[in-house]
């Protein structure tokens, strides 16, 4: 699920400002540990210091880091983040003057005063260690927190830009395997015009119905099992109206059909191929179709007899189709899918076995 990014704005800001509450609820804690009665001049303090804290925070996330750190600029970066650290320690002492912090808590405690001599030293050193190590602490989670948000934007930016890469290349290559399916099945029907109308007419009626599947049935990225064997039987029909007895065809498919998603026209190209180069008008010739189906595994087997005459068809040597089909087959099933294609010239016989696994 998708959040809009109104929302993942939001959301964000509400958990910087449940962070900053538990963190000052934390730091205006400790003095309440003291038991002694605090003098008001300490909160006022102490609220200064936690908005330098804040304000250092975000300044090293939007600005330190984006600018320096994450554009290699290291050492300019660290002295930055010195910097930071020594200039709220420092203005940690001036508050702490400006507001006679020294005396008034002194006074508390019920002790003299520490310095004398008209020197000011108004904190110990442990005091001011802690200062520094709170504030790295927090610049360092900034630091943490702004570099994993920049990997992971990073990290999404780069899969948006390769889904949309590899959808604008399947739209690509599945624009040229309709024209290339279409063009061949004109041919066909143009061949049939010439030897028996009738048939012709027929053909034309089945084709319209096949390309209605294309045009409208396929826009999406998947389609239904059972609509792509119904397109492939089909498609085998038509092929059927213009062959003589001695091309012998078999095809089967699934009794019972489980029905998932599948790619469009995934299996038309090997089918298509098939007739393209297994079937003669004078020389006898076999091509078998097969799709199984076991548990989320689809098999489809096409097996034919080479034919080696000279084709009429224009695009017979691009072999347009198949490689398209390559390659949607690595786009749409990346580990998922084998593909066999074995051409025994000995037998004279081409078969291909592709396995689609649909989980």
């Amino acid at each position: 699920m998708i959040i809009p990014k109104s929302k993942s704005k939001l959301v964000t800001i509400i958990i910087h400002i449940l962070i900053w509450g538990v963190f000052g609820t934390i730091y205006f804690f400790q003095p309440l540990t003291w038991n002694i009665s605090v003098p008001f001049q300490l909160w006022i303090k102490q609220s200064i210091v936690l908005g330098l804290v804040i304000i250092a925070y975000y300044l090293n996330s939007f600005v330190l880091v984006p600018k320096f750190l994450l554009s290699n600029r290291n050492s300019i970066y660290f002295f930055s983040i010195i910097i930071v650290v020594v200039t709220i320690v420092l203005l940690n002492g001036y508050i702490d003057r400006s507001l006679n912090l020294s005396q008034l808590m002194d006074a508390a405690f019920h002790k003299m005063p520490r310095h004398r001599g008209g020197r000011d030293h108004t904190w110990d050193v442990p005091l001011i260690a802690a200062l520094a190590a709170t504030v790295a602490l927090v610049l360092g989670i900034g630091t943490s927190i702004t570099t994993v948000q920049k990997w992971q934007y990073d990290k999404q930016l780069h899969q948006e830009m390769e889904q949309d890469k590899i959808s604008s290349e399947l739209s690509f290559l599945k624009a040229q395997i309709n024209p290339h399916f279409f063009f061949n099945t004109l041919n066909n029907i143009y061949a049939l015009t010439l030897v028996n109308a009738d048939t012709s007419r027929k053909a034309i009626h089945q084709l319209s119905r096949m390309m209605r599947y294309v045009l409208y049935d396929t826009q999406n990225s998947t389609t239904q099992l059972s609509q792509e064997i119904a397109f492939i039987k089909d498609y085998i029909s038509l092929m059927q109206l213009r062959l003589t007895d001695v091309v012998k065809i078999d095809f089967s498919s699934p009794a019972s059909l489980k029905d998932m998603a599948v790619a469009p026209m995934i299996f038309l190209p090997f089918v298509e191929n098939a007739f393209k180069h297994g079937v003669s008008a004078t020389q006898p010739s076999n091509i078998n179709i097969s799709i199984e189906q076991k548990n989320t595994l689809v098999e489809l087997k096409v097996v034919n007899t080479i034919i080696k005459e000279q084709s009429n068809n224009l695009e017979e040597a691009s072999g347009i189709g198949l490689n398209n089909t390559r390659r949607r087959l690595d786009l749409l099933y990346p580990g998922k899918h084998t593909l066999m294609i074995n051409e025994n010239t000995a037998e004279n016989i081409y078969s291909v076995q592709l396995t689609l696994d649909l989980s």
